[in-house]
């Protein structure tokens, strides 16, 4: 009789350890069943490259032409800049068209709503890249900006303006962009890269006038969490089913210690972000911030359940010397299946959704290959 509740209960044992429990059951399916989120970073740069000086026509065939290469290759999505420099590729009544889009003949039209139309057509989402702060070397004093937030709230960092961070107006503007962004077109995602603060003092005066009793860099930081929560606030309103998110550098404690981008607050909660893409543009031999290592930290930090971790890796980097990357400096150009390896690596992380590539032109763009380019693109294909 003794052994008949000894074998019982090791019977139970082994179904409560050896059978997965309802919810972990949920959450795996969840996971294999999402699609994997597969993108391409397409800059102003290949704005410039592919419509800029071009005719209508051959700028829309250039378009179809991308998005045609990105299906090819399996990528699901264009992570597309819709504004770099207070400026934008659509119909917006607040910024200047960008100068990235300018036809031969001096006229634009509305490219953002052409990618959407077209991609759209072939099955591929499109995530709008905006730089929140970003102004450039030039102010345009004509703007629907320019008025909206007053002189008084752009300042000059070395050669380049920028919106104040701090300033009540700007934070109003940035939201109000979005809004018009999400209530005008179909898209996926809005997705902020990790351009915050450009220096640690832009906002001195500010920050003393208020005489507050926290330190300048903890005031930055929650100068940026409000203006991200109120963001995706917006962006729900509007329509619950965008995403918001923000790619952020790489190394977590320069986010803190620079650019004052509050990443372990934002992946806490589904209050901030939907969310979050860390450029992770290390080799694995890196001294600093071997890429495992830091993939793992990264997958490490989120608790909450909602939020997505798409990596963003650094195919620029191909066949070419790592320059801080000290004994891994060589990595690139001694291997051609790095980025293969790194989608593999990041698969196995339980908070993974999917990984981006920067950028379009190292990919596609033959001018920009190097004799690591067609192996590393073949070898990403055997895992897509």
């Amino acid at each position: 009789m003794r052994k008949k509740y000894i074998v019982i209960i090791i019977i139970l044992i082994i179904i409560y350890v050896v059978i997965p429990k309802q919810d972990d059951v949920e959450e795996q399916l969840d996971k294999t069943n999402q699609e994997e989120f597969r993108g391409v970073f397409f800059s102003y740069i290949e704005l410039s490259n592919y419509i800029k000086d071009k005719t209508e026509k051959e700028s829309k065939d250039n378009i179809d032409s991308i998005i045609e290469k990105v299906k090819q290759n399996n990528f699901n999505t264009i992570i597309l800049q819709i504004r770099s420099h207070a400026d934008s590729i659509y119909q917006s009544q607040i910024f200047p068209i960008s100068k990235n889009i300018r036809l031969k003949n001096g006229t634009y039209y509305d490219v953002l709503d052409y990618f959407i139309k077209k991609s759209r057509q072939k099955g591929i989402k499109i995530f709008c890249w905006i730089n929140p702060y970003r102004i450039g070397n030039n102010i345009d004093t004509s703007s629907k900006y320019y008025e909206m937030v007053g002189e008084e709230n752009i300042k000059k960092v070395g050669d380049n303006y920028y919106f104040n961070p701090s300033s009540s107006k700007v934070e109003e503007l940035i939201v109000e962009e979005v809004g018009e962004v999400v209530e005008k077109y179909k898209i996926e995602a809005i997705m902020f890269d990790d351009y915050f603060y450009p220096s640690n003092d832009i906002d001195k005066e500010e920050y003393k006038n208020k005489n507050l009793d926290i330190s300048i860099e903890q005031y930055h930081l929650k100068v940026i969490n409000n203006m991200v929560e109120k963001v995706r606030n917006k962006i729900k309103k509007t329509n619950k089913n965008i995403l918001f998110g923000i790619s952020p550098e790489g190394n977590i404690e320069n986010n803190y210690n620079k650019n004052y981008a509050d990443v372990k607050e934002w992946v806490k909660s589904d209050k901030y972000i939907d969310f979050v893409m860390p450029q992770i543009y290390y080799g694995f031999i890196n001294s600093v911030k071997p890429y495992k290592n830091t993939i793992e930290e990264w997958n490490n930090i989120i608790t909450s359940k909602n939020i997505r971790l798409y990596v963003a890796l650094s195919f620029y980097k191909v066949g070419k010397i790592d320059d801080y990357a000290n004994e891994g400096k060589m990595e690139w150009i001694e291997n051609s299946d790095i980025i293969k390896r790194q989608i593999v690596e990041a698969r196995i992380l339980d908070k993974y959704r999917g990984f981006s590539v920067f950028r379009y032109d190292n990919l596609f763009n033959e001018n920009n290959y190097t004799e690591n380019t067609v192996r590393e693109l073949e070898e990403m294909k055997k895992i897509m």
